[in-house]
């Protein structure tokens, strides 16, 4: 069994001027007003749009990202509607395979600290789950089948794509305190990493959160699971 941290990767995003000469040329189709643009005019255009809720103009812009995540988060994932999905399937992967390490590969609870009687614990079902579902292929199980038993924490690869106005309605969700720790582990990573990537359009979601957002990346032992571009921390487990 190998025990790894979330992370993510924007698989499809536009360059950020391009993205804001795109959003300001359709957003004087509007009011007609073509003859104001000029090289700098974009950012503040956008600004105005965005603080004035004129949202629609965004929904022209799209981003794919890839989670590397547990299956909890996946399901809360996917309530989201105006966007779309491809997810790795359990239907049709075989864990006790080589090429997937002949087990589960399962994501860290970051909230238990190892070594602690709560993560211990976890390790042991997730251990547990790996044994069954191994003997269930054994005793000649379709992967569907044995997947009954897969546990919550099992790592999936899920592709999100959707436009900018759904990803500010999905961040502003999945960062909120009010979301599941875990999903708030991958997603304040995620919007500070589109705050670097794509001007303005998430500035004011990133100030209501930017103070946990640089807090997340210094992080001793967590910042594999808050940046998104670094490896997957790994523990192997017999």
């Amino acid at each position: 069994m190998k025990i790894i941290s979330p992370s993510f990767q924007i698989l499809s995003c536009p360059d950020g001027d391009s993205i804001l000469r795109m959003i300001e040329k359709i957003g004087r189709t509007c009011y007609k007003s073509e003859d104001r643009i000029t090289s700098h005019s974009a950012p503040e255009f956008v600004r105005r749009l965005v603080r004035s809720g004129h949202h629609s103009v965004l929904e022209h812009i799209s981003i794919s990202v890839l989670f590397v995540c547990d299956r909890g988060v996946s399901h809360e994932l996917v309530r989201h509607r105006i966007a779309a999905y491809s997810q790795e399937s359990t239907r049709y992967v075989n864990y006790s395979k080589e090429k997937y390490g002949q087990g589960l590969t399962v994501i860290r609870p970051f909230f238990w600290p190892e070594g602690s009687k709560a993560f211990e614990t976890w390790r042991m079902a997730m251990e547990e789950a790996e044994r069954r579902y191994l003997e269930l292929i054994r005793l000649g199980a379709r992967p569907e089948e044995a997947r009954s038993v897969l546990p919550s924490s099992v790592k999936t690869e899920i592709v999100m794509s959707c436009n900018l106005r759904e990803w500010r309605h999905v961040l502003g969700l999945r960062c909120s305190k009010a979301s599941h720790p875990q999903m708030r582990e991958i997603m304040l990573p995620l919007l500070g990493e589109f705050h670097r990537t794509v001007p303005v359009v998430f500035d004011d979601l990133y100030a209501a959160y930017q103070e946990e957002i640089r807090a997340g990346k210094s992080m001793e032992g967590e910042a594999e699971g808050f940046l998104g571009a670094a490896p997957p921390k790994t523990t192997d487990s017999p």
